[in-house]
């Protein structure tokens, strides 16, 4: 999968109450759908997954997939601390037509005693320990990627850190298309395009070098089954009596081949190991680092302006991508300090934001005064 290009996280809508708000959440995606974006990333970080049970993620992923236009690549936040539980959830993903899951560190790992990034090296057992925990966590990955129905983007921030070395060792498997990193250090980046550099892989792209996604081929499929034949009633001209009369003597059907509908036209693109930049703050830095892309969380408000930083780079334009990522950075740090100063962000642009489920807090009326007024340039 080309994952090249902006990726909105969506946010997750709800009702006052706290049950889930699919209609709002549906026309968030319909219209995301009509933006330059690339593709979009249900249940990620941003959109509150650790919140949602197995049978609401699935309707979450449900809904998002059938608003989707077909041309945006989808990924799934799937992240289960079993092997088992991610997997039930992938092969969901996969049904629905989506085109990545994103998997991050299980939360066994990420804190205290067992985090893989800050593993105690003091004594020899705890260096065995370490040893042992980082073992676990690559063949956690390691054997997700060989059993999933859908190739995997791993995710690493700082409450689930991913260790270069074990980024580069998993980036060799055939199933594990990329990172998207939510720290995004530009020397980091730059050390994990080196020593992957050796990773090559060709990934069907259109005749515009964008993403074939799932849905597209599906669409192609039905459309080329479709246009195959074409019933009697949808002929310029009906059968008279005596044909059809003839037609059933011989048990022939009353369909009559059409030609055959338009193909979709591929070409294959050699990329590497690909990584989005997560960090608002530092997508024109990660891109000059060598990112092929971004997910930003503050995507999900202002998706126009953080395509724009995209958009300039791609144009070769280092200076004006500089100019639109400083127009970013007030406004995303604010508004990316909790789930609902975010959704609040989204209200003010149009898109539903809502209320956060608890334990999450909507915006104090300071804060929302401090929100509107960084909001205020960056309105679609």
């Amino acid at each position: 999968m080309f994952l090249e290009g902006l990726h909105i996280p969506l946010t997750t809508p709800f009702q006052p109450d706290g049950r889930l708000n699919l209609p709002k959440l549906a026309a968030n995606v319909a219209r995301y759908s009509k933006s330059p974006a690339a593709g979009l990333l249900v249940l990620g970080p941003s959109g509150e997954p650790t919140l949602l049970s197995d049978e609401e993620t699935r309707e979450v992923l449900r809904t998002a997939a059938h608003a989707a236009s077909p041309e945006k690549v989808l990924l799934a936040g799937i992240s289960r601390d079993s092997l088992r539980a991610t997997l039930d959830l992938a092969d969901c993903a996969a049904k629905l037509a989506y085109d990545v899951i994103l998997v991050t560190v299980p939360s066994i790992f990420s804190s205290g005693s067992h985090s893989v990034a800050n593993a105690p090296t003091a004594t020899h057992a705890s260096q065995q320990s370490g040893t042992t925990h980082r073992r676990e966590l690559l063949l956690y990955f390691q054997a997700l990627a060989d059993r999933s129905p859908l190739p995997l983007l791993l995710f690493s921030d700082r409450a689930h850190t991913l260790p270069l070395d074990a980024v580069v060792e998993l980036a060799s498997h055939p199933r594990i298309l990329g990172l998207l990193d939510a720290v995004s250090q530009p020397a980091t980046v730059e050390a994990l395009i080196q020593r992957t550099a050796a990773i090559h892989r060709d990934v069907p792209v259109t005749h515009l070098f964008a993403a074939v996604t799932a849905r597209m081929i599906q669409a192609a499929a039905a459309s080329h089954a479709s246009a195959s034949f074409l019933s009697a009633n949808a002929l310029s001209a009906a059968p008279s009596v005596a044909q059809t009369a003839t037609a059933l003597a011989d048990e022939s059907p009353l369909s009559a081949h059409a030609p055959a509908g338009s193909a979709l036209r591929t070409r294959n693109k050699s990329v590497g190991f690909q990584i989005l930049a997560g960090n608002t703050p530092s997508i024109y830095d990660s891109l000059r680092a060598g990112s092929v892309g971004a997910a930003p969380a503050f995507a999900a408000a202002a998706p126009q302006v953080c395509y724009e930083v995209l958009a300039a780079w791609k144009d070769e334009d280092p200076a004006l991508a500089a100019e639109k990522q400083s127009r970013l950075a007030a406004a995303a740090h604010f508004a990316e300090e909790t789930p609902g100063n975010l959704k609040f962000a989204c209200d003010l642009n149009g898109y539903f934001g809502g209320v956060p489920r608890l334990p999450h807090l909507p915006p104090s009326g300071e804060q929302r005064t401090a929100i509107e007024g960084l909001m205020l340039p960056l309105r679609n």
